[in-house]
């Protein structure tokens, strides 16, 4: 198949703008890990999760569709606290291994939850700006894209005030770096670690709605790409980097939408992992990570 410059810059201008669910994904992500230096495996399906229970807002209740997107954040905060309690909060500190693996039970019994009450099937997601298109010369913007490319900026630049402008940031920061001392500090660790969780999953939510929203559909087929992709974008930025998260999302998006041009939909996924292969070797803590202490 022949391609012109027109249809790479086009790709490429789509894929940067659906990139931005992935760094949202990505940046709930980094800041559990940032603050706990531990991975939820969870966390994608969480956002799946609030994102079917604002579409049964709007199938049940018939509330409109902007309800439905403060519903869907809502919802995905409140199941990443569940999550928190449940496989976080009450294991050793140092035990690494038992939360990651209560983290991947989480995953596949929220997975196995949503694939029950759906019959595993897709459900019709309401579009946003369906009709909205801005010719720019040779190229086109997708109004709805457009709109989840400003919603993840907005929502990038409200987690980086808190992070940078807040006591919450500065306890969840402080947490991060001395968790020991930060609590003889009379800082609340088990509150602080919650708060993260529970804005993580907000974010989540607002990506699981987007990426709905940009589809046109709701499946739980969603889940398991959402949080491949979401890790991929975690460790290439580089884990704990709330800008590289950013950067690699973008990133990603973008280089999913080429491979998706030149080698379809079959091999799509199968260069992205070269990617994440080619960062582990030869920039294995990423983007703008930092060292990693082995000790």
């Amino acid at each position: 198949m022949n391609f012109d410059h027109i249809d790479i810059v086009q790709s490429l201008i789509d894929g940067v703008l659906f990139g931005s669910v992935y760094a949202l994904v990505g940046l709930g992500f980094t800041l559990i890990f940032g603050a706990m230096h531990k991975l939820n495996l969870a966390y994608a399906a969480s956002s799946i999760a609030g994102a079917y229970i604002g579409l049964a807002s709007i199938t049940i209740f018939a509330v409109p569709t902007v309800i439905a997107f403060l519903v869907g954040p809502l919802a995905a905060g409140l199941v990443g606290l569940l999550i928190y309690i449940s496989c976080f909060q009450f294991m050793p500190r140092n035990n690494m291994l038992a939360p990651l693996m209560a983290s991947i039970g989480a995953l596949f019994f929220i997975d196995e939850l949503i694939i029950d009450k759906t019959a595993g099937s897709p459900i019709t997601f309401p579009v946003l700006l369906p009709d909205a298109y801005f010719p720019v010369g040779e190229f086109g913007f997708r109004g709805d894209l457009l709109f989840v490319t400003f919603a993840s900026f907005v929502l990038m630049g409200v987690i980086v005030f808190m992070l940078y402008r807040t006591k919450m940031g500065l306890a969840t920061r402080a947490a991060s770096q001395q968790p020991v001392a930060s609590l003889l500090c009379g800082i609340p660790t088990h509150r602080t670690n919650s708060t993260v969780f529970v804005l993580a999953g907000v974010l989540g939510g607002v990506a699981g709605c987007l990426a709905a929203a940009a589809v046109g559909v709701l499946s739980p087929l969603l889940t398991l790409p959402l949080t491949v992709k979401g890790l991929i974008v975690a460790v290439i930025g580089g884990l704990g980097s709330i800008r590289g998260a950013i950067a690699a999302g973008f990133m990603i998006g973008a280089l999913e939408n080429l491979f998706l041009l030149f080698r379809g939909v079959n091999e799509r996924d199968i260069y992205v992992f070269l990617v994440l292969f080619l960062f582990l070797v030869v920039r294995p803590n990423g983007i703008f990570g930092t060292s990693i202490d082995r000790d």
